[in-house]
């Protein structure tokens, strides 16, 4: 059975909401990288940079299947897989802003 156009639109939105993510996760890495090496101690700043492109891949690499199983879902009337993801996304990016705000206050202070 076809799904009610306006879910399947929704979960379109919602797929290219996770690219989108993916690609400013992805530009918060190159710009961490690109951080002047006297700003952030350097093993920090790259660690950082590695965290928020690893995020940005997972986003990309997982939004085409988490579309296709809710649009499966939604055509099989069944219920929603959960977001599998979520908490890896929401405390990893977390964890990185923490880390930038403690290296940003610290270098205010020298």
């Amino acid at each position: 059975m076809e799904p009610d156009p306006r879910f399947t639109l929704a979960n379109e939105r919602t797929f290219l909401t996770w690219l989108s993510t993916a690609l400013a996760l992805s530009a918060g890495g190159v710009a961490m990288a690109a951080v002047p090496a006297d700003v952030f101690v350097p093993w920090i700043r790259t660690t950082l940079a590695i965290v928020l492109v690893t995020l940005s891949a997972l986003a990309a690499g997982m939004a085409y299947p988490r579309w296709r199983n809710i649009q499966r879902a939604l055509r099989d009337q069944a219920p929603l897989p959960p977001p599998a993801l979520a908490a890896v996304f929401g405390y990893g990016v977390a964890a990185v802003a923490v880390v930038a705000l403690v290296l940003i206050i610290l270098s205010a202070r020298a």
